[in-house]
């Protein structure tokens, strides 16, 4: 059960933020039954990734429940660029403004 935690890091862009958050925090429970819960919430964001972490931790001054922490996630998730994936815009050609097309390659 812990290589399962360890090995679990929050994916943006494929996993929902209750259901992981709320895996995380069982297995945490079930590992470390004395261990508080904020000291839990803090081990969980660690498995979060550089930006999402920084983003919910700077939402909150002094320690929240799960459910700040979840609702965190999901807005973060939804509302912000952190989750969105960057795409390359086509160019344009300045005088028509039409898109230039790739040249076919030669066979």
């Amino acid at each position: 059960m812990e290589n399962s935690f360890e090995e679990s890091i929050f994916n943006i862009e494929r996993d929902r933020p209750m259901s992981w958050f709320l895996k995380q925090k069982d297995r945490l429970t079930a590992l470390h039954p004395d261990m508080s819960e904020t000291m839990i919430h803090r081990m969980i964001l660690r498995k979060c990734g550089g930006d999402l972490e920084n983003a919910i931790r700077s939402r909150f001054i002094e320690p929240r429940s799960t459910e700040d922490y979840i609702d965190s996630m999901e807005d973060i998730k939804t509302r912000t660029k952190i989750a969105r994936n960057w795409y390359k815009p086509p160019i344009y050609n300045k005088t028509s403004g039409k898109p230039i097309s790739k040249p076919n390659k030669p066979h």
